[in-house]
């Protein structure tokens, strides 16, 4: 790949970090989206447009080593490659599970032949979440645990960041009309929610395009199809907060260094999700952009709190709804795959599991 300064390269790993997010936890998003409303002028559907190149094209051109390690560790990968998955007990009508991203690009909103299927067949829909459904209800939830969302008592943002990392996050946030002062009681994974965003997943919001999942879910209740959700927004920002405070406000400097690379990296997640290449998510992110000398293992504590803690609890509830048969279950790609993921925990725990081409 091309030779980046150290500052271009730690903001990259930290794209990357709100890639999985994008892919494994739906509230993030959501929250970026509800926040950035402030930030987003009106615009029309058909005006939106996203900018934005592959960067498996500028890997395949600078470092084609590099792509083909990623693809093996990709194809070692345990259920690596689809979206669509039928999951099947004796005596039950066949459920199905499906890997989503939470964003609204059409490209992703647009189910796949097969999936739609699923989908219209079946008695009950299950999201991660069905919290998003009502962002009253949601925000009601959340305040009841402000140390969640806010610093309580005297304690700042600012009493976790040092002189140049303060000034830096001041004037980054000055450039998006933001005021140091005025967010500065926020918990740093709520603040990045605010800028880490392309401004047209911004703009697709305040136009009234919805991601995936809820879209997902306001179809299922048009269809009388009963909906339900495994987890509550306020347990997806439990396992937020359990991952260190000096993590999340590495995130947050990094963050606001970004410039348009955010752009490009949307555009790979969407091109590698469009092609069911779950597999190539972890080894991608490992092998192109390795983690910081200075921050050893901030990709396994995400990867541990926040899919495969969540997987466990996913596939727990989920059991419950596959016994009763015909539902089509709908969570982030990046829970599918691996020794962890819930295809195998669905596996382990009796249940037939085979992808739908």
């Amino acid at each position: 790949m091309k030779t980046h300064s150290k500052a271009t390269t730690a903001a990259e790993r930290l794209v990357d970090r709100l890639f999985l997010c994008a892919v494994a936890f739906p509230l993030f998003l959501l929250l970026a989206l509800m926040l950035g409303l402030i930030m987003a002028k009106p615009a029309k559907a058909e005006e939106i447009v996203c900018t934005g190149t592959n960067l498996l094209t500028e890997l395949a051109d600078d470092n084609p080593e590099a792509l083909e390690d990623v693809r093996r560790q990709a194809a070692e990968t345990l259920n690596g490659k689809g979206l669509l998955w039928r999951v099947e007990k004796e005596g039950v009508a066949p459920s199905y599970l499906f890997g989503t991203m939470h964003m609204s690009d059409p490209r992703v909103v647009t189910l796949p032949a097969n999936a739609h299927k699923a989908f219209e067949g079946a008695d009950r829909v299950v999201i991660e979440t069905t919290d998003i459904l009502d962002q009253s209800t949601m925000a009601a939830a959340m305040f009841k645990r402000p140390e969640l969302m806010m610093f309580t008592g005297e304690e700042t943002l600012g009493d976790h960041l040092d002189d140049a990392q303060r000034q830096a996050v001041a004037n980054a946030l000055e450039l998006r009309g933001i005021p140091f002062a005025s967010v500065k009681k926020m918990k740093p994974w709520m603040l990045i929610s605010l800028v880490a965003l392309p401004a047209c997943e911004i703009q697709r919001k305040e136009a009234g395009m919805p991601i995936l999942d809820l879209k997902l879910a306001e179809d299922a209740q048009n269809a009388g199809k009963e909906l339900l959700g495994l987890e509550t927004a306020v347990e997806q920002l439990d396992a937020m907060a359990s991952l260190p405070m000096e993590m999340h406000v590495r995130g947050l400097v990094e963050t606001l260094a970004l410039g348009d690379a955010l752009n490009d990296v949307m555009e790979t997640m969407v091109s590698l999700y469009e092609q069911g290449e779950t597999g190539m998510f972890w080894p991608l992110i490992r092998v192109a952009l390795p983690e910081q000398e200075d921050a050893p293992g901030d990709y396994t504590a995400f990867d541990q709190a926040m899919v495969r803690a969540r997987n466990g609890t996913m596939a727990e509830r989920a059991q419950p709804i596959l016994d009763e048969g015909n539902a089509f279950i709908a969570v982030g790609a990046l829970h599918l795959p691996g020794e962890e993921g819930l295809i195998e925990l669905l596996r382990a725990d009796g249940y037939t599991v085979e992808g739908v081409l």
